[in-house]
Formats: structure tokens, C-alpha cells, sequence
């Protein structure tokens, strides 16, 4: 039988195949062979008798995720809070970058839309503004229906800081998951984790992956000249006048007179720089 990976836990796997749920464990030889299947999966499995069903084969991806570690993603819900803990824009430009180069849409999320501060939207406006964007609130319903949109017919997965409300925004939409919900500390107005695994519910024709919440997120190394192609704001810009210029600290840059006109964001621009020098340190670095 085929089926997709759920749900993962303890070194069982849950697989949803056209005759339900089965329970699986992975073929010893994964293990051997540097193989772990996630949940997202496409896998091919043989059913037993007696005792749990067998994974033989994880199916091609078409894209991966390593943290937290889910496969076969149509498009990243990256989400902000438009009041506490308080935006981590960095986060969400270093999620942009590693939905861009595994070919995942992005699609940027503002929660908590019934005490957004004018200021959060306005970032939120202006940085994103060539992404798609839906403003919701969990609490009030609106823009749930948008958000229904956006996840019919994709697989579809919740990014983001902890406590800006994925798991609420996941109960607004499957009323049935019940999923607990966290509260934010109370001396740091930081997120207490609530998600402790990666799962995939079936809803409005795709899926949805709820995943653990994080703070940090590091993506996988990579030529930093890709990082480029992560920022559709660039595709504006004059040509440069060296080839490969990285929009950093290069004369005759392009980049550069877009922010000098208006027409990039500070902010995000900033970020960029930092993303785009961290990713020349740790490749000049990577063998010390």
C-alpha cells in the first residue's frame, strides 16, 4: 500500500493509506542507510498479520524541512503576532529564505488581528507587501475564511515563534483537535512551547502540519549568492554594475538605489544584510 505520513512518535508511524490508518515501523535498513522518514512522507508499506506494518520505501520528496523535520510542503503559513511576544522579523525572513529554496510558497500570517498595533501592521504591510499576506485573528474569526483559502487543496504548514498562536489558529479551524494552547511567561512574554510533535490533519481538500514552536531558526548552509533569489523586492533594481554582487557593501549597486528611492524597506533591507553575512561567515568558516 502508499499512504502519507501523519503522525511520528517514538519511533511508530502513523500512515493515512485509502484503507484507514495503519501503524508502522520503519525497515531496519533505514537506519543503515542514513534514512528517517518524517511526517509528509509519500511511503510504501506492507501490512502484517500480526504485529505492526512495515515502511519499505519513502517515496521522492519534493522538498524537506530538516527543523522541524516534515516533508512534501505546498506552502509555509509563517506567523507573526500583531501584538505579544512582539514580531521576530528575522525569523520570518530567515523561514521566507528556506521556504524559497525548497520551492515552498510562502505566505506571511499576522494573528492576533483584535489588538494589532498600527505599528506592527505597517511593518507588516510594507515588508511583505509582495508576498501574500492574510491579517486573522483566532479569537474573533476574522480572516479565517482567507485563511481557509490559502490551505484548500495545499499541504500547508504553521512556522513561527512560540505563543503567536499556531495552535489557536489550528483549533479555529478544526474546532475538533482540542489542541492544547500555551500561555506566554509571565517576566518574559515569551512563548511556552505547546506543540511536542509534527502532525498532518486532513482539512478543506490539504492538510495542515502543525509543528513545534521555536525561537531560532537557522537555515541549512548554502551559497549565499541564492539568497538573492529569496528577495522578490530585488527583481526591481537596476542591473549592478559588477556581476555577482552580493547588495552588501559593492559600489554601483542596484539594490542600493532601490533603498535610496523608496521603493525597499529599511527594515527588511537590513535583515537581508545580516542573513546575507552570516551565510559568508559560516561558509568561509565551515571547515575550521
Amino acid at each position: 500500500m502508499e499512504g502519507s505520513i501523519i503522525k511520528g512518535v517514538g519511533g511508530f508511524y502513523y500512515v493515512s493509506t485509502d484503507q484507514g490508518v495503519v501503524t508502522c515501523k520503519a525497515k531496519g535498513s533505514f537506519r543503515r542507510e542514513g534514512l528517517t522518514p518524517v511526517v509528509g512522507d509519500r511511503v510504501r508499506i506492507t501490512a502484517h498479520a500480526s504485529g505492526y506494518a512495515q515502511i519499505d520505501q519513502i517515496l521522492p520528496r519534493r522538498n524537506l524541512l530538516i527543523r522541524p523535520a516534515v516533508a512534501n510542503i505546498d506552502r509555509l503559513l509563517i506567523v507573526l503576532s500583531g501584538h505579544l511576544p512582539e514580531p521576530d522579523w528575522l525569523l520570518a525572513d530567515k523561514l521566507i529564505v528556506q521556504a524559497a529554496l525548497n520551492r515552498i510558497e510562502p505566505v506571511m500570517v499576522l494573528n492576533k488581528a483584535d489588538e494589532a498595533t498600527a505599528p506592527i501592521r505597517e511593518a507588516f504591510d510594507q515588508d511583505y507587501r509582495l508576498f501574500p499576506r492574510i491579517i486573522v485573528s483566532a479569537l474573533s474569526g476574522e480572516g479565517l475564511q482567507d485563511l481557509k483559502d490559502a490551505i484548500a487543496g495545499k499541504i500547508c504548514c504553521f512556522a513561527g515563534q512560540s505563543a503567536v498562536g499556531k495552535s489557536s489558529l489550528m483549533n479555529a479551524l478544526l474546532p475538533e483537535l482540542n489542541l492544547p494552547v500555551g500561555e506566554l511567561a509571565r517576566k518574559t512574554d515569551r512563548g511556552r512551547h505547546t506543540t511536542r510533535h509534527a502532525q498532518l490533519w486532513p482539512c478543506f481538500g490539504g492538510a495542515l502540519l502543525d509543528t513545534p514552536g521555536f525561537s531560532l531558526y537557522e537555515p541549512e548552509s548554502f551559497d549565499e549568492k541564492l539568497l538573492q533569489g529569496c528577495y522578490p523586492e530585488f527583481a526591481q533594481a537596476t542591473p549592478c554594475r559588477f556581476p555577482g554582487c552580493m547588495h552588501v557593501s559593492e559600489p554601483g549597486c542596484g539594490v542600493k538605489l532601490l533603498l535610496a528611492d523608496g521603493r525597499l524597506s529599511p527594515a527588511r533591507y537590513e535583515r537581508y544584510v545580516q542573513i546575507a553575512q552570516d551565510f559568508t561567515f559560516r561558509r568561509k568558516h565551515q571547515y575550521d
